[in-house]
């Protein structure tokens, strides 16, 4: 499986503040937007991960993270000349997918809870060994902003819609998507929405129309932020920062997770905590290091 983050768009929705920088590089707190969902598909044990990116904001994108080498992954980039819709992102990573599996992500959505990561392993190994699509669904107050999923009494997936004024459920669906390869053919043959868009809920409908659409919802020890209005940006901020600093650990530090993943040695995390170290960032990586050379790693 490869892992496709969606990092386009003009963020139009946090103006004036995304009128000069490209909201994924704003900090949610002590990080930039992008280095959670890069983060969580390193969790998954993505090494492949492609960036659909808009053209201008191209060479800020590789100069924060170049071919990803340094993480012992591999990161490529492509480009959506105008936002068209999430869609399109998986058409424009035809060529980088190949033949595998996709983990389509939105760069501006920030996930966190209690065994997450094993939640999202075991979707992955679902559509590995029996194809379709797996979403999640998330209960919010203001579906209208959303894809809408609705259930019957038996936990069926009845509809899925997109920002419906009169939605039939309060599940919004997640920015995290994991789908077998037909996802790709599936979406050249969406059809612009009113919006002018090429909506994933239209992917996400197809694979329903054919029973290989599962939903799994996340409850109560979950929590999702769609960074992309100035309220849930200032939240998820401050939602990180509060775990952070009970716990003493960082949420989305890519270089960490390249290092517990064994992609990277301690010698090597040390070089990329060096320019850091006058930082909270990279005394956090040195702590690390230090900690592993007592121990003899």
């Amino acid at each position: 499986m490869k892992g496709v983050i969606l990092a386009g768009g003009s963020g139009t929705r946090l103006y004036p503040v995304t009128k000069a920088i490209n909201k994924h590089f704003l900090p949610i707190y002590n990080k930039p937007m992008i280095y959670y969902p890069l983060s969580l598909a390193m969790l998954l044990g993505l090494k492949d991960i492609l960036f659909v990116v808009n053209r201008y904001d191209l060479h800020h994108f590789q100069d924060l993270f170049g071919d990803g080498s340094h993480l012992g992954i591999n990161i490529q980039y492509t480009i959506q000349e105008e936002p068209r819709g999430l869609a399109e992102g998986l058409i424009l990573a035809e060529d980088f997918v190949g033949d595998d599996n996709i983990c389509f992500m939105l760069g501006d959505n920030i996930f966190f809870g209690h065994d997450l990561v094993k939640i999202l392993q075991e979707a992955k190994e679902d559509i590995e060994k029996n194809g379709g699509a797996y979403v999640f669904g998330y209960s919010v107050k203001d579906p209208e902003r959303f894809g809408v999923v609705e259930f019957d009494e038996f936990g069926n997936v009845l509809s899925i819609e997109e920002k419906p004024k009169k939605p039939k459920s309060n599940y919004a669906v997640v920015g995290m998507y994991f789908y077998d390869n037909k996802a790709i053919e599936i979406a050249k043959k969406v059809q612009p929405s009113e919006r002018g868009e090429l909506e994933i809920t239209s992917v996400n409908e197809e694979y329903l129309k054919q029973g290989k659409l599962k939903v799994k919802l996340l409850g109560r020890g979950f929590a999702w932020f769609d960074a992309g209005t100035h309220d849930s940006f200032l939240e998820a901020g401050e939602f990180v920062a509060t775990i952070e600093k009970r716990t003493g650990l960082m949420i989305g530090c890519i270089e960490e997770i390249a290092f517990n993943n064994g992609w990277i040695t301690v010698e090597e995390l040390e070089e990329l905590a060096k320019p850091l170290r006058k930082t909270e960032y990279g005394q956090y990586l040195m702590e690390i290091v230090q900690n592993n050379k007592l121990q003899g790693v």
